[in-house]
């Protein structure tokens, strides 16, 4: 058996004040991936290009302070609308068929019809109300055609004022008539993706249910609450953590709290600025998130990628710093993010480490 010994760190493996980090007379098998009794980790040359494992050394900088706030997904209400029902009814489908979740609408389309159902007692003095202008029509009417066989010998004001009541009684015939079949409309307000659609053929709706929820896949907002007032005033910048595929924008901070906290708004926008204007957002409506604000507030620590902090079995935070050629030597930090996909290390890591900032969780699972 090959021993190595790897007594002398390669440039970097030390701490925060200048300390080693090595066991010194570590032995190690050069010939396997292998977790030393030290808690250090020995990966061959040939797993290290297998595995993708990437080092950089990592200088100390000043980066953007940052506060984490929790957050959820709503509609921009300038791009999406509910549909509910005026009246109560029953659902009848639209031109094609109860639209599901996920289908994709335009402005003004038919979505569905309210059928209109009176109470018993209403429904009956509707009825008899029509079948009396009925009768009264057919009476005004037979009134118009006898003047009119008198015409030259009766006042024309006499003829016109029973044309015109005719005509006024099978307006309100046609009116009483048409509210006892009336049904109600449900169109798209805005062009989108049906978020919400809770709906079968037949149900009874009550008025001012909520129907439908439509919204635009590309608009989407982010609101985000923190307990400090003073907060708001120091955001230059926003991201959510773990969804770098976009940025955010502050449009606007409320001046009341609500149940103890101040809402912020902020604008989603795709991270890449050739994207398509219409693409659709990696989130959904009701979505928790945590919003990442960079404050215009400077601390000094070492910038990293934010997969190369990892846990331990302890569940503490860490960085494999690379010692000698094979070596991996397992070193405890404190960190903030800065954005979706950055951390700065602010305790634990002196400048000039070789870091793992590709394979970090690869080598932490090596036992």
């Amino acid at each position: 058996m090959l021993l190595v010994s790897l007594a002398y760190a390669a440039p970097g493996a030390h701490g925060p004040n200048g300390e080693h980090l090595d066991a010194p007379g570590a032995a190690v098998n050069a010939s396997g991936l292998e977790r030393l009794p030290d808690g250090s980790v020995n990966v061959p040359k040939l797993a290290q290009r297998r595995m993708a494992i990437r080092t950089v050394l990592a200088p100390e900088s000043d980066a953007a302070a940052t506060v984490e706030m929790p957050g959820r997904v709503i509609m921009d209400p300038n791009a999406s609308g509910r549909v509910q029902a005026v009246h109560g009814g029953r659902i009848e489908p639209g031109p094609k068929g109860l639209p599901v979740a996920g289908r994709s609408v335009r402005r003004g389309e038919v979505l569905a019809y309210v059928r209109h159902h009176a109470e018993p007692y209403a429904l009956g003095t509707q009825q008899a109300q029509l079948a009396e202008l009925r009768a009264q029509r057919q009476l005004a009417e037979q009134r118009v055609q006898r003047l009119e066989g008198l015409e030259g010998t009766v006042p024309r004001k006499e003829i016109e004022a029973a044309r015109s009541e005719a005509t006024s009684l099978a307006e309100r015939e046609r009116s009483i008539g048409g509210s006892l079949v009336a049904r109600e409309t449900l169109t798209a307000p805005v062009s989108g993706v049906i978020a919400r659609a809770d709906l079968v053929v037949g149900q009874v709706v009550e008025p001012r249910d909520v129907l439908f929820e439509v919204v635009d896949p590309a608009r989407m907002l982010v609101e985000a609450t923190t307990a400090d007032a003073a907060v708001a005033a120091r955001v230059a910048g926003a991201s959510l953590q773990g969804v770098p595929e976009v940025t955010l924008r502050l449009l606007g901070v409320s001046r009341s709290l609500r149940d103890g906290v101040l809402p912020l708004t902020f604008a989603v926008t795709p991270a890449k600025p050739g994207a398509a204007q219409r693409e659709s957002l990696p989130l959904a409506i009701g979505q928790p998130v945590t919003v990442v604000a960079q404050s215009k507030e400077r601390i000094k620590g070492v910038v990293l990628p934010a997969q190369a902090v990892v846990r331990n079995p302890s569940n503490e935070p860490i960085v494999w710093i690379k010692s000698g050629a094979e070596r991996f030597i397992p070193q405890p930090v404190q960190y903030r993010p800065l954005d979706a996909s950055t951390v700065v290390v602010t305790q634990g890591l002196s400048a000039d480490n070789r870091v793992v900032v590709q394979g970090a969780p690869l080598i932490a699972q090596i036992r």
